[in-house]
């Protein structure tokens, strides 16, 4: 059963207050993704050096490295040799040593640089991976950025509460305004809907062409965000390339499943509250 004409318009303003409200929560789901992935990214950015004693032989350090590729919390190890080393410090550093010590002596030592899975990057991890490496007689000493480290992680975790925080409180304001949205458009139907149950119709009778008109609404609107959404971010990946390293296609489609599905539940839900609402009033209570 189709409502009448009037209600159009009112199903057209709930279609894009579902929408808005729906695209400003994609929105936030969308910067969620990318700060948990710019945290990964600086985590998994994090050096640990693993130095050798200096009259370590090449092998023996081959075989560490082999040893640490087979480790789970280990994503990529590189060795630096005393010679790279000696290059990379004068490179960088803009000093020669050699001029004072002799081309011959070299104060540095072969290293293994480590990186490792974010999430073995925290203090009490990172101390049993140093633990753990310290145990051969080949290793001089594990360094690695314990304050930075930790200062990192600090930030992050305050930063992972206000999200979560500002995310419940959008969520729970996302559902007050598309219910109202849908009640709103739901009040010019009112009549209809009493004049359905006064012929005798029952509950799920009355309800059955509201909820199918909500499922598509929910659907047309959640569709014109996820819409919306991915022009957003396709634009912000054109306009700053180095977003597309945030990017986590699972999460983003889940992201943007979400939207939809949340769009017609909250549709659905509110429609069967708004009939039964109108079912429950005298009809003098409806004008």
């Amino acid at each position: 059963m189709s409502s009448p004409q009037k209600s159009k318009p009112s199903y057209f303003y709930a279609i894009v207050g579902v929408s808005l409200v729906l695209f400003l929560l994609g929105v936030l789901g969308w910067l969620v993704i990318y700060g948990r992935g710019l945290t990964k990214v600086l985590k998994e950015n994090t050096e640990v050096q693993v130095v050798f004693h200096d009259n370590t032989r090449p092998e023996n350090i081959d075989k560490m490295k082999e040893m640490l590729d087979g480790q789970g919390f280990v994503k990529k190890t590189k060795i630096t040799t005393k010679e790279e080393a000696a290059r990379l410090f004068k490179e960088e550093g803009g000093e020669d040593y050699s001029q004072l010590l002799g081309s011959e002596f070299n104060p540095l030592y072969s290293s293994i640089e480590i990186l490792l899975h974010s999430e073995y990057v925290n203090k009490d991890s990172l101390s049993k991976v140093e633990q753990f490496l310290k145990q051969s007689n080949i290793v001089r000493e594990v360094v690695y950025p314990k304050n930075i480290i930790e200062k990192m992680n600090s930030n992050f975790k305050k930063f992972s509460i206000v999200l979560a925080v500002l995310s419940v409180i959008f969520i729970i304001i996302a559902v007050v305004l598309i219910d109202n949205t849908v009640r709103l458009a739901m009040f010019s139907n009112r009549f209809l809907i009493k004049t359905m149950q006064m012929v005798g119709a029952t509950h799920k009778f009355i309800s059955k062409p509201f909820e199918r008109r909500a499922v598509i609404n929910g659907l047309i609107g959640g569709v014109i965000a996820v819409v919306a959404l991915w022009m957003l971010t396709s634009f912000a990946a054109s306009r700053w390339p180095e977003l597309k390293a945030l990017h986590d296609p699972l999460l983003i489609g889940l992201l943007l499943f979400g939207m939809i599905v949340t769009g017609v539940l909250i549709s659905v839900i509110s429609t069967n509250r708004s009939v039964l609402k109108y079912l429950k009033m005298h009809v003098e209570d409806l004008y």
